[in-house]
């Protein structure tokens, strides 16, 4: 198991500037759906579940 590096930074009220070690992306929010600029997509379900995937 490796270390991971992660930052974000705010850029609006539902948009964020994400740093890695991979690289940069952004991610906005639209209601309990987060899609990034990378193609992966996070989904807020009932009972505190998400659903992570890729949309490309």
């Amino acid at each position: 198991m490796g270390f991971q590096y992660r930052k974000r930074k705010k850029l609006s009220k539902d948009s964020w500037l994400n740093y890695s070690g991979s690289g940069v992306s952004t991610s906005k929010r639209f209601g309990p759906v987060t899609v990034n600029s990378r193609g992966g997509v996070w989904v807020k379900l009932p009972g505190g579940l998400t659903y992570r995937g890729k949309w490309k």
